[in-house]
């Protein structure tokens, strides 16, 4: 036992003697390397040879630091994000957060593309004895513009205003995007032009393209011109409402009316209009307490139609969608109250409008088994009359926006946004005119961008205006 004891005590003092001997040595580091072979050979590092300039290997290493370049984040290529500041002079107050919080609710948008592109492009289906003729108007993510174009694709007509010439003071929000394209647009009978920049303003253009005025009042997503020429327009606003959180700002909708020449009228809370109402337990179902609560897509005003069926859908009243609470609902803008609510039928919906027949016909993004479907419904009985999903062969499906159209001939054109495609199918559901948005991006033009919208124009809509000179240069 003592002799195990003597050759253990002996080894210990053998490695710690190697030890000191070892750090005592000055070893040359050597680093390791492939040759043409695969194999690794070991090279002194005093003795590495240099890289000729025709093997020398290329190192990403990123944007150079420079204290004079302007170049964005988004602009460099790859994915970047800047890092983390560790250590702050002087942390933020709650109010400097809800600042810049508030900053980036309004900025809220959509991305102008992100789905793979197909191959086709333009228009790819065309029956001329089954579809509904007519010019159509085109809304896409790829830039602030719209194109009138025939049923062939060819463009017949084209509007379009660089943001930065209208407000050149505006601070992008950080990844706001929002600026760089046309949310929505109408055309008007002597070519005039409406058009939305999501949640920073709405422009009106003549036929050439010329600035007539800009109200930026933070509109978003849809308007509706009436007869007399009014504007309604969905508008929001972000801020601190204690009732719903005392520390995060949510964002407040609401139906704003302009007169013809962009002054504002008059603009109605949407959500004081719910609380104002018997239908204020809808607010029970809100699946947010921050942020963008309401989601407000679609703005309608009605022409009465349905006022002997029910009060609440008097001439003058408004139709508006709303999709973080899965809601359609009127309201009555004198009163500034919710006077009638639906909900149940769809999920996340978008494009509520009231048919010729009374019906209401709505783009539902994701209440079939998380799939899209547009729906046509009595707005009393709730009973569906009709409805389109996609096929294994056409499949449907647009996760954010959508819009769809009841043509005279009984069609509907549906315009399914993130899929960068519109087409028009009749009642058996058969597809009689379908468009591919053609703008791509990315470096194999592999992106389509988004088609927000193509509304087919009355087939008493006069383009007259089209054959008079103009200095329309595009």
């Amino acid at each position: 036992m003592k002799n195990n004891n003597y050759q253990w005590k002996k080894l210990i003092h053998t490695i710690i003697a190697i030890a000191l001997i070892v750090s005592l040595i000055d070893v040359t580091p050597t680093l390791s390397s492939s040759d043409t072979t695969g194999k690794n050979t070991k090279i002194k590092e005093s003795k590495r040879p240099k890289p000729s300039k025709k093997t020398k290997p290329k190192i990403n290493k990123g944007p150079t630091p420079s204290k004079k370049t302007n170049q964005k984040v988004e602009d460099i290529p790859g994915r970047w994000r800047k890092s983390r500041t560790r250590f702050r002079k002087k942390p933020p107050t709650p109010k400097q957060d809800q600042d810049e919080l508030i900053k980036q609710l309004e900025s809220l948008g959509y991305v102008s593309g992100s789905r793979p592109a197909p191959e086709l492009k333009g228009v790819t289906i065309y029956n001329k004895n089954l579809a509904c003729n007519g010019l159509n108007l085109l809304v896409s993510g790829h830039k602030p513009e719209a194109v009138l174009m025939d049923m062939e694709g060819n463009e017949l007509h084209k509007w379009s205003y660089d943001f930065w010439r209208v407000w050149p003071d505006f601070k992008p929000a950080k990844n706001q995007e929002t600026h760089e394209f046309w949310r929505r647009a109408l055309v008007l009978e002597n070519g005039d032009l409406l058009a939305i920049f999501d949640g920073i303003g709405l422009i009106k253009l003549d036929k050439d393209s010329n600035l007539l005025w800009a109200f930026r009042g933070k509109a978003h997503h849809d308007l509706f011109v009436c007869e007399d020429g009014k504007i309604y327009v969905l508008t929001r606003k972000a801020g601190i409402n204690r009732k719903y959180n005392k520390r995060k700002p949510i964002l407040e909708d609401f139906v704003t009316i302009l007169s013809p020449n962009g002054s504002e009228i008059k603009h109605v809370s949407i959500l004081k209009s719910l609380e104002n109402s018997f239908y204020s337990p809808i607010l029970k179902n809100m699946k947010k307490k921050k942020g963008d609560i309401f989601h407000t897509n679609t703005i309608e005003v009605l022409d009465g139609r349905l006022a002997h069926r029910s009060p609440a859908f008097r001439k003058g009243n408004v139709l508006i969608c709303i999709r973080e609470l899965d809601v359609v609902c009127v309201i009555d803008p004198k009163i500034e109250s919710v006077v009638w609510a639906l909900s149940g039928l769809w999920s996340r919906q978008h494009e509520s409008t009231i048919l010729e027949n009374g019906n209401i016909l709505i783009f539902d993004n994701r209440g079939h088994n998380d799939k899209s479907r547009i729906i046509e419904f009595d707005p009393f009985s709730q009973e569906v009359f009709w409805t389109y999903t996609g096929t294994t062969k056409n499949p449907f499906f647009s996760s954010e926006c959508g819009s769809c159209q009841r043509l005279p001939n009984g069609n509907t054109l549906i315009s399914e946004t993130d899929a960068g495609r519109a087409f028009e199918v009749k009642t058996d559901k058969t597809i009689v005119w379908e468009f591919f948005n053609p703008h791509r991006a990315g470096a194999n033009k592999e992106l389509i961008a988004s088609l927000f919208e193509i509304i087919r124009l009355k087939p008493d809509f006069s383009a007259d205006w089209m054959d008079k000179k103009s200095d329309n240069n595009y």
